[in-house]
């Protein structure tokens, strides 16, 4: 891989904190644009060209751009093979790795959302998570079985759910459970959380926030 400059267009308050994170993980080489989302910077016609949806994580590499929060952990992964964080196409771990970041779009933010905004509950044979409580033990069942989502592995999984449950629970969105809080605090060990959010405090104090 040449030594390309990975784009991110970031705002430390939303979900591309967690791809920073990544990022030092992964020893990338990126650079940050920063977007003001007091301002609306999020909506103007250049930002809209690279995400319709205005939203962030968005990032950039040569001449793909990658939205959604997922794309972007496997994505980013799978670029950078040498750091480890992501197991092998033919690695048998590959498929619960991939099971553990997809049941973070598909199912834990869905039920988190319409859980925090009082929504009706609606049959689980018609919804795409089944229920909230179904969900959330899926989840902590699995935080129980190993230090990290993949037993004793740690992985780009593992920074994207530290992440969301770090700030989930910090809004009292989810229960702070024991085996949630204790991985936090295993996940929010690795050194690339505190670059991460050094980093971040520069971006924010330059930014007049």
């Amino acid at each position: 891989m040449t030594e390309s400059i990975i784009t991110l267009f970031h705002n430390p308050q939303s979900r591309s904190a967690g791809v920073r994170v990544l990022l030092e993980a992964l020893g990338a080489p990126y650079e940050v644009r920063f977007i003001d989302l007091k301002s609306g910077a999020n909506r103007t016609p250049e930002f809209l060209a690279l995400n319709p949806l205005g939203k962030l994580p968005t990032i950039r590499y040569r001449d793909a751009v990658v939205t959604e929060q997922v794309a972007i952990y496997i994505y980013l992964a799978d670029l950078f093979p040498a750091a480890g964080l992501a197991p092998a196409f033919d690695d048998p771990r590959r498929g619960s790795y991939l099971r553990w970041i997809a049941f973070y779009g598909a199912s834990f933010e869905p039920a988190v959302v319409d859980h925090a905004m009082k929504r009706p509950a609606i049959d689980a044979a018609t919804s795409g998570y089944g229920s909230y409580d179904t969900m959330l033990q899926t989840l902590v069942e699995q935080l129980g079985r190993g230090d990290y989502l993949l037993g004793e592995r740690f992985s780009a999984a593992d920074v994207l759910w530290g992440s969301a449950l770090r700030w989930t629970t910090g809004f009292g969105i989810v229960p702070e459970l024991p085996a949630i809080r204790a991985y936090i605090e295993r996940v929010g060990a690795h050194p690339a959380f505190a670059r991460a959010a050094e980093l971040d405090a520069g971006l924010i104090a330059g930014a007049g926030g």
